[in-house]
């Protein structure tokens, strides 16, 4: 099943099961839905929208967003406090990076020796501390606004560039995104920019896209159905003679090239790598996504999304970080990061960490941390920006920003100025309005 930004059912504190709002079949008609979506995006392109420089500067990078739904620890991870007290301090000790003086938690042993590929922002202001509005806010760079769904970044660069190689522009891995405030969805570009989303684990050895994965037994019924439509449109096309009617086929001759595309399906396959790459990524769903992230990013994919759940730490905060969540990162990141420099793709591919906020200096009497909105973290590796850095910093206490302040505003400028989309780049919101890009956010000036 082609799923286009599918909502799902995830485990955070609000306890909230999300609808699936948007679904496409695939196979099931020959992908004649899929060709509709084609056609939805053909017209859009052709739609109004105004760029105030009169062009795109379209650089050659490209982007792997990995997002920690839930909001992971600031504290516990890069921006430790050592020196605090205990009940800020947490049970973890830490260890030196690549980054001369810069130390994070200790259960980042491999990620440590790959911190000369990545810059930290420790001064990250999320300015938010709720679920579902801070996927809306950090994937796009707008606050939620009911009236008005804003895109998030990868519908953006799939909206300027468009597809590539018959592979779809904007993918996302995984389920976990809160979309109850239209987080990480096209917006008002409409939903042909959504991701294409891969929901299956490709850690399993079972792991199959399934509308990328046809059965050579169900091969001959496909085309059966395919022939049988251009035999209906080909009819069509000598009744009437309307323009829209005669373009019809193209759409389906996409839809259908990309179900069968050997290049999509080695996409995603992959047994094409080696167990020694893949056990470097690490045999998890983190790892293995981060490595699928990668195969997709060189065989034409523009912006993928790699989401990771379970970061909502209100008990058991150190527990669930040490023995479930840190590791799979610390091994799947510093892979991710490794594998791009020696491919030589790492200048043209931006990674990018975060999640939903930071979280509570004290530890609660759970021995978990709460939701924090005043201080959180990022990390940005790539895509031509300058790596080695520390931007900002927080309090001894980790409670607030006092150094370099880096808004989700500013984290949105960055990205757009890393991908070539200019930030001056207005849109039409489908009532006619004009919308622009990144209206108060500023790239990170220690990072161009």
């Amino acid at each position: 099943m082609l799923d286009l930004n599918v909502g799902q059912a995830s485990s955070d504190c609000t306890g909230t099961s999300r609808r699936e709002f948007l679904r496409v079949g695939g196979l099931s008609a020959l992908g004649l839905t899929l060709a509709n979506f084609f056609r939805a995006q053909a017209s859009a392109a052709d739609s109004p929208g105004a760029n105030a420089s009169g062009s795109v500067n379209r650089r050659n990078v490209n982007c792997i967003l990995m997002w920690m739904q839930g909001g992971p620890s600031h504290i516990d991870t890069f921006d430790p406090k050592p020196d605090a007290p205990a009940e800020i301090r947490g049970e973890f000790n830490t260890i030196q990076t690549r980054q001369p003086g810069v130390r994070i938690a200790e259960h980042f042993p491999y990620l440590a020796e790959q911190f000369d590929k990545l810059s930290l922002i420790r001064g990250h202001d999320p300015q938010n501390g709720s679920h579902g509005v801070a996927d809306a806010l950090m994937m796009s760079g707008h606050r939620f606004n009911p009236a008005l769904p804003f895109p998030c970044f990868g519908s953006v660069v799939a909206k300027e560039r468009g597809y590539r190689d018959n592979m779809f522009p904007f993918v996302q891995l995984g389920r976990n995104i809160d979309r109850r405030f239209n987080g990480g969805i096209g917006g008002f570009l409409g939903d042909q920019y959504n991701a294409f989303e891969v929901h299956d684990d490709p850690s399993s050895a079972a792991f199959r896209v399934r509308d990328l994965s046809i059965d050579e037994n169900e091969r001959p019924r496909l085309e059966r159905r395919y022939g049988m439509l251009q035999e209906i449109d080909r009819y069509q096309r000598e009744m009437e003679a309307n323009p829209s009617v005669q373009a019809r086929d193209a759409f389906y001759e996409r839809a259908h090239t990309l179900i069968t595309s050997p290049a999509a399906k080695r996409a995603f396959d992959l047994t094409q790598e080696s167990d020694r790459v893949r056990d470097q990524y690490g045999r998890t769903s983190f790892g293995q996504s981060c490595l699928l992230a990668r195969r997709l990013i060189e065989s034409g994919v523009h912006f993928v999304t790699v989401t990771s759940g379970g970061w909502d730490t209100h008990v058991n905060n150190f527990r669930s970080l040490k023995d479930r969540l840190l590791p799979p990162l610390d091994r799947g990141y510093a892979a991710l990061l490794q594998d791009l420099h020696t491919r030589g793709m790492l200048d043209n591919t931006l990674v990018v960490w975060f999640g939903d906020f930071g979280r509570t200096p004290v530890v609660n009497p759970s021995a978990g941390r709460d939701h924090w909105a005043t201080a959180g973290v990022a990390t940005l590796g790539g895509g031509g920006i300058r790596m080695g850095q520390t931007v900002g910093a927080t309090n001894a206490r980790a409670e607030v920003v006092v150094d370099s302040p880096v808004r989700p505003q500013d984290l949105a400028a960055t990205i757009y100025h890393a991908l070539g989309v200019p930030l001056n780049t207005w849109y039409r919101a489908q009532d006619g309005r004009p919308i622009e890009l990144v209206p108060t956010g500023r790239p990170v000036r220690q990072l161009i």
